[in-house]
């Protein structure tokens, strides 16, 4: 089976290069002002030509409203959209229709109990991503660098489409492949040299792990 790898907050032909050419299914780009990940609408727009036909682009957005949707969609074009925040139901519903594209929504794990998160989103939602609960006082919904116990997605749906995320790097993907057994995983700060850096050699690195683990797994 197929596993999706989203590489996120990418900011540079090199390192979206470098994305592209280990096999990502996804690439991210992140508007959120406060993140170290952030880029202008425009040079997504620009970045994401290298990606049609290899990898679809995702626009990571938090608690957006509908006049930066609109310039993001107009000027990137993003295959989907993923909501990062606090967006509702009702928002993700309301985004859907607006832009006639799929929507992920993000949400935070800590304890077994969060999953309950799913369960309004459900039939709503066209997928989902596991992050990780953001150290207390970081401004920062996701790329943080800290995992949660991947153990406790084991007690999904199966069928539940949704991208593992949160603290995943080289080293450890392995184990969280092997625990969660997700369909899809997401990366950001794993494969950086410093917040918001991307790193060729770390990208080229954590697909070289996944390869590593998947035969391993098979064999």
């Amino acid at each position: 089976m197929p596993l999706d790898i989203k590489i996120c907050g990418l900011k540079t032909p090199e390192t979206l290069a470098a994305a592209l050419d280990g096999g990502a299914s996804h690439i991210g780009f992140i508007f959120f002002a406060k993140s170290p990940r952030y880029v202008p609408p425009e040079l997504a727009g620009c970045l994401r030509e290298a990606a049609r036909g290899r990898a679809k682009a995702v626009a990571v957005v938090v608690d957006a409203d509908d006049a930066f949707l609109d310039r993001i969609a107009s000027e990137m074009k993003p295959d989907m959209l993923q909501l990062h925040g606090k967006e509702t139901p009702e928002r993700v519903a309301e985004v859907k229709v607006r832009y006639g594209l799929p929507v992920m929504k993000a949400l935070s794990v800590s304890v077994a109990a969060d999953l309950g998160q799913v369960a309004p989103y459900l039939g709503i939602a066209d997928r989902f991503l596991f992050d990780a609960k953001p150290p207390k006082g970081s401004e920062l919904p996701g790329g943080n660098g800290v995992s949660f116990d991947w153990r406790l997605l084991q007690q999904l749906d199966p069928t539940l489409d949704y991208l593992l995320s949160g603290g995943l790097n080289a080293q450890n993907i392995g184990e969280a492949l092997t625990l969660a057994d997700p369909p899809g995983v997401d990366i950001s700060s794993g494969v950086e040299s410093a917040p918001g850096q991307k790193d060729v050699s770390l990208i080229e690195g954590f697909f070289r792990a996944i390869r590593e683990a998947r035969a391993s797994r098979a064999a």
